[in-house]
């Protein structure tokens, strides 16, 4: 006679059904597509390559903008017409890096070799027409970039000058699909050409608006050592002669006066870099001056 089942036994075996059944229904209804990520999910997994934004025509166009609205405000005039020959310089980036990434902000740090050709028919003062440094530079996530060490472009970039132009005999029709540079008009040309001149050649590298072969002090050595510097020096005394042209009698005693503070203040600096920002900021202090916006210090 068979055995009869007790009732723990009919439990676990309802059990087990009831478990069988569960494991069957959720394996016949689910969804074929449900393990697959949403777009959104694959985003996120996917972030964007923050390094390619060291290298990108934007920030590079970003760049030469910038290198270029600095030169105006530098030279304190020009930027209509800075802003056309930015359109029309090229810039060349080699071996950009991405130093380090600054997640919380959304910015990366960048550095690289820039070379920027000038356009046709310019160049600083000195003649160069392409200008070179090793910068430094920040890009933001809005694409916004910061420069570090591109002084050695910007402080010859304001000096630009028109370069005269070619003979009739000398110059050479385009051919084929060449396009003629456009004729970039403007005080550009003419604002560094019709006033101070270099000093004459020495054996420094340099030729600023003072005589390098007697030069004494630490700024001038400095400033005849260095050929960015001795373009700025020749900026800065262009202005200085055009203020002391159109100053009233007051303003020509006020620019005289700042004038040998400037330089005991510029000869006690210990870098280039500060020689730069004392010659900066003599430049603004003449605008203010003729612009009835100085005051003396106390």
């Amino acid at each position: 006679m068979p055995r009869q089942l007790n009732w723990t036994t009919i439990g676990l075996i309802a059990g087990l059904v009831l478990l069988v059944g569960i494991v069957a229904y959720f394996a016949t209804s689910r969804n074929s597509d449900q393990d697959k990520l949403s777009d959104t999910q694959i985003n996120q997994e996917q972030p964007e390559n923050v390094e390619k934004r060291c290298a990108s025509q934007a920030t590079y166009d970003a760049i030469k903008a910038h290198l270029f609205e600095r030169a105006a405000q530098l030279r304190g005039s020009d930027q209509g017409e800075y802003a056309k020959l930015a359109g029309a310089a090229v810039l060349r980036m080699d071996n950009p890096v991405m130093e380090s990434e600054d997640s919380k902000a959304g910015a990366v740090n960048c550095s690289g070799s820039l070379s920027l050709d000038l356009p046709p028919g310019v160049a600083t003062v000195g003649g160069r027409r392409t200008l070179m440094a090793d910068i430094d530079y920040t890009v933001d996530a809005s694409g916004t970039v910061s420069l570090r060490n591109a002084q050695p472009v910007i402080t010859p970039l304001a000096t630009l000058s028109r370069m005269a132009p070619p003979t009739p005999e000398a110059a050479v029709p385009p051919q084929g699909n060449e396009v003629v540079p456009e004729n970039v008009e403007g005080n550009v040309a003419a604002s560094v050409s019709a006033a101070t001149q270099p000093g004459p050649a020495s054996a420094y590298p340099g030729r600023p608006s003072f005589d390098c072969n007697r030069a004494r002090s630490r700024g001038e050595i400095a400033i005849c050592s260095n050929s960015g510097l001795s373009a700025l020096d020749v900026n800065m005394a262009t202005q200085y002669q055009r203020a002391l042209a159109a100053a009233t009698p007051e303003q020509r005693l006020q620019l005289q006066q700042t004038k040998e503070r400037f330089l005991r203040y510029r000869d006690r600096c210990q870098n280039n870099s500060c020689i730069g920002d004392a010659y900066v900021g003599r430049m603004r202090e003449i605008r203010d001056i003729l612009e009835g916006r100085w005051s003396p210090r106390r």
